[in-house]
């Protein structure tokens, strides 16, 4: 049995607007730079701006369409797309906290920087009794605003989670409803030492992960660069050659072989993911090399954006545990530091020095911490059995507002 919400069935495909990285056909023809590019061809979402869509088309780039010239290509992701523009609209009216997050509140945005926010919502009552589980999550159609339910954002706040315990203590947190201000005035009881592995340690693990993916990013380049000039280079060929160059950790030379093969077909694998290659494999990657045409952007996890605010959750976490205090906006020497590492003016191998010797003031503020070593979870328990009792009463007295008289539509199962 599969249980869904059946209002959702009638919702115009075409018309939900695609998230991010979504995988779509095109039902029309284009013509782009002199060729036509067929209805039929497949590319990935790369930016929505109303109600036109870029689209990355392997072997054409970047490519504009009207959103009802495009459908998604798998089941599963137009069933997504579907859902979450229901729930959206469903709940949005059910936000009762919103907070601007990210380079704005950090102080650190430019002309250029989004402006994304992150909240809380209360499900209306009778959406906590029917079959169909209710949504957790509430995602706007360009992903600038994400609101969590308040019983999984309670349980990452109490776990120390970076982003929900930024939105919930940030200067700018707003309540837009009586239960929102309920929240706030108990948001100390969230707070904990904790945030020493959910910030710090995080952060370290992170930027580890950085490292290793700027060592791999360096060893794609120099595939890339061998196959565009050699490329009847055979797949053993170029992993015995990689091994070598890329100086890949010790083992036997048979094991370093095997390795470095196994990492070109990571590469091809996480190209045609990302719609970059026409198919999974090898053939594919060398027919992408020896196209001049193509541009190959940098790694998501390697973009500056990652990396400054790794430190920043360093920087923050040491001083928090050292004052008590949080405080999220960098001022200073520490935001000419950041700015620099956003701009790319600093290497990444020289960020991840830094953020290495962050390690030891992060260690030493957490021995003298004036955090307590837990939240209080029995206060948060308390506060969230309120909301959710609140919610109960107005929908019972069909109380005016989304919450009673206004709430939206009980979502019904059924069998599919």
């Amino acid at each position: 049995m599969k249980l869904r919400i059946n209002q959702l069935a009638d919702i115009d495909p075409l018309r939900v607007p695609l998230p991010h990285g979504t995988e779509v056909t095109t039902r029309v023809d284009r013509r782009v730079d002199g060729r036509v590019v067929a209805q039929g061809a497949v590319g990935r979402v790369k930016a929505v701006e109303g109600s036109s869509v870029t689209v990355h088309i392997v072997g054409v780039g970047s490519v504009r369409f009207a959103r009802e010239e495009l459908t998604p290509r798998k089941t599963g992701q137009l069933e997504f797309a579907v859902r979450r523009e229901a729930s959206w609209r469903a709940l949005r009216p059910n936000v009762i906290v919103e907070t601007v997050v990210g380079s704005r509140a950090w102080g650190l945005a430019d002309d250029a920087s989004d402006t994304d926010r992150r909240g809380l919502f209360v499900l209306p009552f009778s959406w906590t009794t029917g079959l169909v589980e209710a949504p957790m999550d509430l995602v706007s159609a360009d992903g600038s605003d994400t609101f969590w339910e308040i019983g999984k954002a309670f349980r990452q706040a109490i776990r120390a989670d970076p982003n929900t315990l930024e939105m919930l203590l940030l200067p700018g947190a707003r309540a837009v409803d009586e239960m929102g201000a309920w929240v706030l005035e108990a948001r100390d009881a969230f707070v904990s030492s904790e945030i020493y592995g959910s910030f710090g340690r995080y952060a370290l693990s992170q930027l580890k992960r950085l490292e290793q993916g700027l060592r791999l990013a360096q060893h794609r380049q120099l595939l890339l660069e061998w196959l565009a000039v050699e490329p009847a280079l055979s797949l053993d060929a170029a992993a015995a050659k990689l091994a070598v160059s890329a100086e890949l950790p010790e083992g036997s030379a048979g094991d370093r072989v095997l390795r470095a093969k196994a990492y070109i077909k990571q590469l091809y694998s996480s190209m045609f993911d990302q719609g970059l290659l026409a198919q999974r494999d090898y053939a594919s990657l060398v027919a992408f090399a020896t196209d001049s045409a193509h541009s190959f952007e940098l790694p998501r996890e390697l973009r500056p954006k990652n990396a400054y605010n790794l430190v920043r959750l360093l920087a923050t976490a040491t001083a928090w545990l050292r004052s008590g205090q949080a405080q999220f906006e960098v001022s200073g020497d520490l935001r000419d530091e950041l700015l620099a590492i956003k701009r790319q003016q600093v290497e990444l191998t020289q960020v991840i020095a830094r953020a290495e010797q962050l390690a030891a003031d992060l260690e030493d503020a957490r021995k003298g911490t004036p955090l307590p070593d837990h939240p209080d979870v029995g206060r948060v328990d308390a506060l969230l059995r309120r909301l959710r009792e609140e919610a109960s009463r107005r929908w019972h007295a069909r109380e005016a507002g989304p919450f009673g008289a206004e709430a939206a539509q009980l979502p019904l199962a059924e069998w599919e």
